[in-house]
């Protein structure tokens, strides 16, 4: 008498009689090809997570934000280096480089930090999201110090942690960086400008974006709690995305960027970057957007600063170098040097 037939899934067991794993080579075969296809149906969702689960753990913190929509325009702040507001970067040789470290020209000065990757993919909404390959972006931020080359006292004829790359034909530009630090006032940031190509990057105003990269706040908390980022713990105190001058108005869910990584082998930080070329950029290089009686004059020993607004965030003060121009009021929140007070 034949055994009942049984199954496994939709296909019948050859051999009814014996336990699955005794099934024979052809079963197991089509087994293994069947499970294939499945996992090509979701897109190796279950080999990521057995990979996932078998990797060494490392930090991760990523964002909410909406692919669909265009990167808020932000205020390129007080220290731009591209001529806006002063000192002009995008005019020297060799401003076009991956990794941003060191200072390049008559300085070779490298600055200090957890190591840092910085990769934004920029994308064209006017022309259906394609890739926006060959446009120039110009990144910049402050050092472990919270202070910006090129600007804070000491470091004006320094000019790393700046750098100008082309996106490649998937969109993506990439930095070898360090992580920046917290000062009084802001979340830490790192700015961009994008550019049509690295023809236009001579000119601020040829920038089609502006705008800035929120950091997590857990994987901030675990960067400042190492050696060199000290003050940048006391100034995070005080600080949410929620209340800060630039993502405040959304907590920069459009540009809380996907962080993975640890202090011990650094992070990389992520970020799609939509520009939309048929609107008008609401933002400029120099503070509160266009010339403002900035742009092109010698900045102040230190970097620019004014006195803080009343009701503007405790603790920012000190008194301006003599002849130091005022912020406008949508950096106002940002007046004093990196070193001692808040900027943006």
């Amino acid at each position: 008498m034949n055994p009942s037939p049984r199954w496994f899934g939709s296909r019948p067991l050859p051999r009814p009689e014996e336990d699955l794993e005794d099934q024979g080579l052809a079963f197991d075969v089509g087994t293994l090809i069947e499970r294939r296809k499945v996992l090509a149906g979701v897109g190796l969702g279950a080999v990521g997570l057995a990979l996932t689960a078998c990797a060494p753990t490392s930090q991760s913190s990523s964002s909410s934000s909406s692919s669909s929509e265009e990167i808020p325009d932000e205020t390129a702040g007080p220290y731009p280096g591209d001529g806006s507001n002063g000192p002009d970067v995008l005019e020297e040789s060799g401003i076009v480089r991956s990794d941003i470290r060191s200072s390049f020209g008559e300085s070779t000065t490298t600055a200090e930090g957890i190591p840092m990757n910085l990769e934004l993919t920029i994308v064209d909404m006017a022309n259906g999201n394609k890739p926006f390959e060959g446009v120039a972006v110009y990144v910049w931020h402050c050092d472990r110090d919270g202070e910006y080359s090129m600007y804070s006292t000491g470091l004006e004829n320094e000019n790393y942690l700046r750098g100008v790359q082309v996106a490649d034909a998937d969109g993506v530009v990439k930095y070898t960086s360090i992580f920046p630090a917290c000062y009084t006032g802001r979340w830490p940031h790192i700015h961009f400008e994008v550019y049509p190509d690295t023809k236009s990057i001579t000119d601020s105003t040829n920038a089609i974006a502006t705008s800035q990269v929120a950091l997590p706040k857990d994987i901030c908390d675990a960067a400042f709690a190492t050696s060199g980022y000290e003050k940048s713990v006391t100034n995070m105190k005080s600080l949410s995305l929620e209340t800060d001058n630039v993502f405040g108005d959304d907590g920069g869910v459009k540009q809380l960027g996907t962080v993975t990584g640890d202090v011990s082998s650094g992070y990389t930080v992520k970020l799609t970057v939509n520009v939309d070329t048929t609107t008008e950029p609401t933002s400029g290089s120099a503070p509160g957007g266009g010339g403002g009686g900035m742009g092109g004059g010698t900045p102040p020993s230190g970097a620019p600063d004014g006195t803080p607004p009343s009701g503007g965030p405790g603790g920012q003060g000190g008194t301006p170098p003599s002849g130091a121009p005022s912020m406008p009021s949508d950096d106002a929140t940002a007046p004093s040097s990196p070193s001692t007070g808040s900027n943006t």
